[in-house]
């Protein structure tokens, strides 16, 4: 049978790819360009402890799956290695003969080895010893026994040497491993300036410039970067309840650091007896060796210093705030008017902490209920709800547990929460609640019900990835919004059959919903009309859902897919002729979700927090939300428009999975669309008529 689908995996790394891309744009400030090989590093990093040790589990047979064959994996973790090393020598290409280069023609120099300058030779011994030699531990290795447990994502110089013996004979190899003292010294140190010109260098580089004092009375062989990756993901028992579920958070993410090894990445300039040294004292499965380049552990870059004043630094669109939503005007009597739909980062989420703030003081509020997925570390929302709860709001927050790597940040916030006086109610069992709204009611004193306020948005209520990331959110006091969204939260908290007119809700009326729009598309075409459809969105991987665009197209609705990561679509088959996939990677992070069903030239759009992937449609609470004002809908039509039209930071994903740009020349086009549509937003502002 045909393969009708991308593996998920393979997709993923050819997203991550275009971001390694983005370093080689040298229109882009040269930092910013630094910045994106850090951000490939680290997504890579990710990738690994979650996504390639579950695909290990299942090869080695310590885990089971259903979707996966022991075989299959093999074959996967195979498939994904060949691909990283592929990418990893374009990624050595760029850093360089593109990065390196760049810093030396703004007169930085960044030595990349232990060879530096004679006018640096005293600085670089000096430095070491005072600096790092103190916390330096060497630990012998040996194939006996393992007397070293390598730490996670920690990079540690490997060494061989040799005892001096007498008439200049050597005596038998011997191993070390150091580990670099990561909190006691920056990664990267700077060096005296020298003329016109600044220096930084790798500390690994200054220890290896010293590491014959380290070990006195032995010769030196030679030394390399090694580092361990493991496996991050911590499975939850879908049967427990919720206070097996806090007290399981709370002991297996202490286990995370200690998992099993799923990947030992290590300098490809090693011998290979050295290497097999180190494979067999470390009781690594090859499968899990990865060759890097000599310095390791590149997503650090993003802490590279800019010794030089005379270099930019990333330049980004700043926040705007509205005129209508300055600090001394009602967001509700706004909003109670007429929907409100915010952009960030382009609008400040100083927007939202505002309209929390006046849900605080205003007499007539009763009521604050809010999801909470990721939140950021002294969160600005959660203060401005212990605010509400301290001045007697009833406060509910549903606190997502099981959201990954946040889980710790999570229970310690909800626990806080708690303490104020805030109703905290905990993950649900066999789900996930990744649906990210809010909810304000009021009352009169006599008990009246009073205009009530909706918050449904695409990305999580974090004021630090809110500058980061590009989602949109909507502001309504619509009747029956409120009404759904409220229902939604009664259903959090345990209520069954719950009954949504507008709101669409995972696991209960979305899916038959996205059928039923799809349907009419088909069925516009099938009438000689234009059927169409645009889907934007981080990752699309659903079979079923897939296969339902693959059929639209061939009944000749016209579809174009935004997607910014994985798209386990095929694209240029006959079954797919009317699709075209885009992935765009700029400045901020796509992460927004809007949906468009061309309706007959009756545009219906939606917008809300699932992406369409299987995880997101069948196994968490998500929330849509139709956008109903005629003046927001053509705004969320620009904003598509604008994407597709981008031919500076959009690509093509082809039948192979690879990122085709939309242009020969995509430096020299204009329409770069988070800066048009920045652009168009601020002139709004500026012309509100």
């Amino acid at each position: 049978m045909e393969n009708r689908y991308f593996k998920r995996d393979i997709s993923w790394l050819s997203f991550n790819y275009r971001v390694l891309l983005e370093a080689e744009d040298d229109s882009l400030s040269l930092y910013e360009r630094i910045n994106f090989i850090s951000i490939y590093s680290s997504n890579l990093e990710e990738f690994y402890k979650i996504r390639v040790a579950d695909h290990k589990a299942i090869a080695t047979g310590a885990a089971q799956s259903d979707e996966e064959t022991v075989q299959s994996a093999i074959e996967l973790v195979d498939a994904i290695n060949l691909e990283v090393n592929r990418q990893m020598e374009d990624r050595i290409r760029i850093y360089e003969r593109k990065i390196l280069p760049a810093l030396k023609k703004n007169h930085i120099i960044f030595y990349q080895s232990r060879n530096v300058e004679p006018f640096h030779h005293d600085f670089v011994r000096r430095f070491f010893r005072e600096e790092i030699f103190p916390y330096l531990q060497p630990v012998p290795v040996s194939k006996d026994k393992i007397v070293s447990f390598l730490r996670d994502n920690r990079l540690y110089l490997a060494v061989r040497l040799f005892p001096k013996g007498e008439n200049g004979k050597k005596g038998e190899a011997q191993y070390f491993v150091m580990k670099q003292p990561y909190s006691k010294v920056p990664r990267f140190i700077e060096l005296p300036k020298v003329g016109g010109n600044y220096y930084l260098m790798f500390i690994e580089d200054i220890i290896k410039a010293n590491i014959d004092t380290i070990f006195p009375g032995y010769e030196v062989d030679s030394s390399y970067s090694i580092k361990i990756s493991r496996d991050a993901d911590i499975l939850i028992d879908d049967a427990a309840n919720t206070s097996e579920i806090i007290e399981q958070v709370k002991t297996k993410v202490k286990k995370r650091k200690i998992g099993d090894v799923c990947r030992f990445v290590y300098d490809r300039a090693m011998p290979q007896d050295f290497l097999d040294f180190l494979v067999d004292a470390f009781r690594i499965d090859r499968r899990e060796l990865v060759p890097g380049d000599k310095h390791l552990n590149l997503e650090d870059l993003r802490h590279l210093p800019n010794p030089n004043p005379n270099i930019h630094s990333i330049r980004k669109p700043q926040p705007m705030k509205l005129t209508c939503l300055n600090e001394r005007e009602s967001i509700f009597q706004y909003v109670e008017k007429k929907d409100l739909l915010l952009h960030y980062p382009y609008h400040s989420f100083e927007h939202f902490i505002h309209f929390l703030y006046e849900a605080v003081h205003e007499p007539t509020v009763r009521e604050i209920m809010v999801t909470q997925y990721r939140v950021a570390e002294n969160s600005a929302v959660i203060n401005t709800l212990i605010a509400a709860a301290q001045n007697g709001k009833k406060v509910t927050v549903f606190v997502e547990l099981k959201a990954r790597f946040d889980e710790e940040n999570n229970l310690a916030t909800a626990e806080m929460m708690k303490a104020a006086g805030i109703n905290i109610i905990y993950s649900i069992p066999k789900l996930k609640v990744h649906a990210k709204v809010a909810l304000v009611l009021r009352r009169n004193k006599e008990g009246k019900k009073l205009t009530s306020y909706a918050y449904i948005s695409t990305g999580n209520f974090n004021e630090k990835t809110a500058t980061l990331y590009a989602d949109s959110g909507l502001f309504t006091s619509n009747p029956i919004l409120v009404n759904d969204l409220y229902n939604l939260f009664r259903t959090l908290q345990g209520k069954e059959n719950p009954v949504f007119h507008r709101l669409l809700v995972a696991r209960f009326n979305l899916i038959p919903e996205l059928n039923r729009l799809i349907d009419h598309e088909i069925e516009l075409a099938g009438k000689g009309k234009n059927g169409r459809i645009i889907l934007k969105m981080n990752a699309l991987q659903d079979p079923t859902m897939i296969d339902r665009l693959y059929e639209a197209s061939q009944a000749g609705v016209e579809i174009d897919l935004i997607v910014r990561g994985i798209c386990c679509l095929i694209p240029g088959q006959s079954y797919s002729r009317n699709i075209r996939v885009t992935r765009i990677v700029d400045t901020f992070l796509e992460h927004a979700r809007i949906w468009y069903f061309g309706n007959g030239g009756n545009p219906k759009l939606f917008l809300g927090s699932p992406d369409w992937m299987r995880r997101n449609l069948y196994r968490r609470i998500e929330a849509v939300t139709p956008i109903l004002d005629p003046e927001l809908k053509q705004e969320l039509v620009d904003m598509l428009s604008i994407q597709l039209a981008d031919k500076r930071k959009a690509c093509f994903v082809d039948e192979n999975l690879r990122n085709c740009w939309k242009s020969a020349h995509p430096q020299k086009e204009k329409v770069r669309s988070q800066y048009t549509f920045y652009e168009l937003l601020k002139s709004k502002i500026e012309d509100p008529g």
